[in-house]
């Protein structure tokens, strides 16, 4: 929408959103040994009354927790990239495959909306000439506040400093 040179424009703002994950990889490792170990000694106890079927589900368990944790840890790739420079807010979203999608708009018309839900819940959105584009998804309610205040902060002090 916006139409200075990327190269020579000046960056006034920048931030890299991306999701919170709680387990850091050392967290999830000693998870998955802990649980590995308890299965294992579990499967061994019930090997050794005689109900051997069981011991397969314990491992069962295991490769169960494993696979969601990666799937967790998979989506946590994505991110979004948001830049106010010259005179557009530019912003990159880019996936957990690595795939790519990217917006300019006008910066001097852009509005930045936080719409609230009774429930406590919210959506950010930065509108311009019409238009709308959701950024932020991920994020907490609180996240999305705090985003909405520096992103709108960034907009004002941009508007009111001389070029």
């Amino acid at each position: 929408m916006g139409s200075s040179d990327p190269l020579t424009a000046p960056l006034h703002w920048e931030t890299v959103l991306r999701p919170h994950r709680s387990l850091p990889p050392s967290g999830f490792l000693a998870l998955m040994l802990c649980l590995a170990t308890v299965s294992f000694v579990s499967g061994v106890v019930f090997v050794m009354i005689g109900a051997w079927p069981v011991c397969g589900f314990f491992g069962l368990d295991v490769l169960l927790v494993y696979v969601l944790f990666r799937l967790n840890y998979r989506g946590a790739r994505m991110r979004e990239v948001l830049r106010l420079e010259g005179g557009d807010l530019t912003v990159e979203r880019i996936g957990v495959r690595g795939d790519r999608r990217f917006w300019r708009m006008q910066a001097f018309w852009l509005r930045v909306e936080l719409v609230e839900a009774p429930d406590g819940s919210n959506r950010l959105l930065v509108t311009t000439h019409g238009r709308s584009l959701v950024i932020g998804g991920f994020l907490t309610p609180d996240e999305r506040r705090k985003l909405a205040s520096e992103l709108d902060s960034a907009l004002r002090r941009w508007k009111t400093t001389p070029a």
